[in-house]
């Protein structure tokens, strides 16, 4: 029987499914940063949404979500100042997503993209039925394995990590 396909190379290589394993939050982490990216951006450049009022303003959106909304509270504070709001989500997202492409700070950028996604599954998304119609709630688990495991290769993280590892002679 064979078992080097899945087993480490004493060269340190590892076999496919070593290497496989390394590489597999890379997807996941490409999916979500790009995603966070186009969506801030998209909020950004849609001078409709930024309104607080009128069809496609984030006002609207967060009015009509107000009474089927997990915790309407959540949605009365957005509506204080929905275009404030609506640029903190923006902003937000954008922030995220270039943190989770670069690999930088990766999993305080993949809790900031599991709290956008905790509060707009609370709010927005809530009311859909059945619940897993709601994305905002897929979002909120995808960003999960980067909060526990970050960017450990293919990253800024792991290039800091590294150099900082060469600065200090291998201790920490």
């Amino acid at each position: 029987m064979r078992t080097d396909a899945y087993t480490s190379q004493p060269d340190g290589g590892g076999g496919w499914r070593d290497q496989a394993t390394r590489h597999a939050l890379l997807p996941l982490r490409i999916f979500l940063g790009v995603t966070f990216v186009y969506a801030g951006l998209d909020k950004l450049t849609d001078s409709a949404f930024m309104k607080d009022s009128g069809a496609g303003s984030v006002g609207d959106m967060m009015r009509t979500v107000r009474d089927s909304s997990a915790i309407p509270g959540l949605v009365d504070l957005a509506l204080k100042s929905p275009s404030g709001f609506g640029y903190a989500i923006a902003l937000g997202e954008l922030a995220v997503g270039v943190g989770t492409l670069l690999g930088l700070l990766t999993r305080l950028a993949a809790l900031g993209g599991a709290l956008i996604s905790l509060s707009l599954w609370l709010t927005v998304s809530w009311a859909s039925d059945p619940y897993y119609y709601g994305n905002d709630l897929a979002y909120l688990m995808a960003w999960i394995p980067l909060v526990l495991a970050g960017a450990p290769l293919l990253s800024l993280d792991a290039a800091l990590r590294s150099r900082r590892h060469r600065r200090t002679g291998g201790y920490r």
